[in-house]
């Protein structure tokens, strides 16, 4: 096996047929995902089936704007997979605030903060960013996969709220999730041209064949 080499994505690394990002715990997984060595370091590798990040970052994705010490507000963040790879990205002096309405997962997920320093566990509802600004600061990135008929309002809402002028929001759609009744596309169009009336849209990709009905959107603000 090559060993990864730096891909064009920040913090991300790659080789023939894999996207990793490296372990800045070395020796521990969470996921029974694969690991590379390289000497002194290690690489984990970020499947684009489990993730609508690295299915983005598959497709083609030149920026996804986050950078070594980011803050990140992270919506959705269930059990902690995807962003367990944005904490290896941000590494150990950036941030993540891991929001989720559901205990279940938290509770995964703050067993997986007690490893990861750099993610805080926030047990809230996206759709009320209000409940939880006292707990939240001013963030470089707003990353949203909410399953809600109603994500694009959460997304809007929440980076006004919290993302900084010049920073990125990353929107993970769910067409099915809006109107199962519509085509994944046409849908996709109208929260596209939602979010150009608040935002600069920098990149737009449908995520098949790794998830099907979603895309993912890039914006800055």
């Amino acid at each position: 096996m090559s060993k990864p080499q730096p891909h064009k994505i920040f913090g991300i690394f790659g080789d023939r047929r894999r996207i990793y990002t490296k372990n800045i715990i070395k020796g521990m997984t969470h996921f029974e995902e694969k690991t590379v060595k390289d000497g002194n370091v290690e690489y984990r590798e970020f499947d684009p089936r489990r993730s609508k990040l690295a299915a983005m970052i598959t497709k083609g994705c030149t920026n996804i704007g986050i950078r070594k010490d980011d803050i990140v507000l992270y919506l959705g963040s269930s059990h902690g997979y995807t962003p367990s790879f944005v904490s290896d990205m941000v590494e150990k002096e950036g941030l993540i605030f891991g929001i989720d309405p559901a205990p279940r997962v938290m509770r995964d997920f703050v067993f997986l903060a007690e490893k990861r320093k750099n993610l805080i566990p926030i047990l809230g509802d996206a759709f009320h960013p209000e409940r939880y600004m006292d707990k939240v600061c001013a963030v470089d990135i707003v990353y949203q996969d909410v399953a809600q008929r109603n994500q694009t309002a959460i997304f809007i809402k929440n980076c006004n709220m919290f993302l900084k002028k010049g920073g990125y929001g990353l929107l993970a759609v769910k067409a099915r999730s809006i109107d199962i009744t519509r085509k994944p596309k046409q849908i996709f169009v109208e929260v596209r041209t939602e979010l150009e009336k608040v935002f600069t849209v920098i990149d737009y990709k449908i995520l098949e064949p790794f998830e099907k009905d979603h895309c993912m959107i890039i914006v800055k603000k």
